[in-house]
């Protein structure tokens, strides 16, 4: 797999790069199982078409609520429901069995903090993507039982809730990437938004994006839900990027297809706010490498 050429290359030089670190070998269906997904088999589809798509550095990065480990952090029963599998087997496919970097994506719960380092600290990961998918006990992203606007009808409040919680993710030294940063507005116009200028509740995370070592994630995966727009809004990137914070370039796939999905526009995106450069990691080691 290129993985591994460019890893063992270092990634260095000039060489231009096109990254997908937010990465999902296990599917959403129900009937998606861990014995299906995690083999080799299945880890060379998604590297053989991340490879015709000019991907080069390809990272996985499964949902923790789907290991049983999990529930050592918070007892939500969605996160009961979903914690079927062995984060430690995850872990062990993952650097046995394939050329693949090894992530998790963490969810950011206020107050237990310390139940997620214990984790993830004693796991080997070459990154970990922070994620808010809740506000409180209720999702910003999921339909049904937990969606949060079958509980609140004023998005100023959701919003800001959403964003306070996201500067705390931040600033918690968790993690080393935050992943789709204003997943808030995944819906676009199935739920309201606010009428005030959204750089006020931008501004609410940005104390502590600004005062972290965290990447923020440019994901194409709005593109492909009702939002219909990159995660984050351009003018939140930009406030990112004026408070020093690098990126990483990620499709959120959930199948070999979604790999790479819409780059041009990410890319066009970067080039027009002066990025040149996206973040890689090894080992929780960050550096920067030219982007493609």
């Amino acid at each position: 797999m290129l993985v591994a050429d460019r890893r063992a290359a270092g990634l260095r030089g000039p060489h231009r790069v096109l990254t997908d670190l937010h990465v999902h070998l296990r599917a959403d269906a129900p009937e998606a199982t861990a014995a299906a997904a995690f083999t080799p088999a299945n880890a060379e589809r998604y590297a053989e078409v991340a490879s015709e798509r000019g991907i080069e550095y390809l990272g996985v990065s499964e949902h923790v609520h789907r290991f049983r480990q999990a529930l050592e952090v918070w007892d939500h029963p969605f996160w009961q429901e979903s914690a079927t599998d062995d984060l430690d087997a995850y872990c062990e496919f993952v650097r046995a069995e394939t050329d693949l970097a090894l992530g998790i994506e963490a969810d950011f719960v206020p107050g237990r903090e310390d139940q997620m380092a214990n984790l993830l600290e004693a796991r080997d990961w070459d990154y970990v993507l922070g994620s808010v998918h809740f506000v409180g006990r209720y999702a910003v992203d999921m339909g049904g039982e937990w969606d949060v606007w079958r509980r609140q009808s004023e998005p100023d409040k959701v919003w800001r809730h959403y964003f306070e919680t996201l500067g705390e993710a931040a600033g918690s030294g968790l993690f080393d990437v935050i992943t789709h940063p204003d997943l808030v507005k995944m819906w676009g116009p199935e739920r309201p938004r606010p009428t005030r200028d959204l750089r006020f509740f931008y501004e609410l995370a940005l104390d502590g994006i600004a005062d972290s070592d965290v990447a923020i994630e440019v994901s194409t995966a709005g593109l492909r839900k009702p939002a219909r727009e990159i995660y984050p809004d351009p003018a939140f990137l930009s406030m990112c990027l004026e408070a020093g914070r690098p990126v990483t370039l990620s499709s959120d796939a959930h199948t070999p297809n979604d790999l790479g999905h819409r780059y041009e526009e990410a890319v066009e995106l970067l080039g027009s706010l002066g990025v040149e450069e996206v973040a890689v990691f090894e080992r929780r080691g960050r550096r920067l490498v030219p982007l493609g």
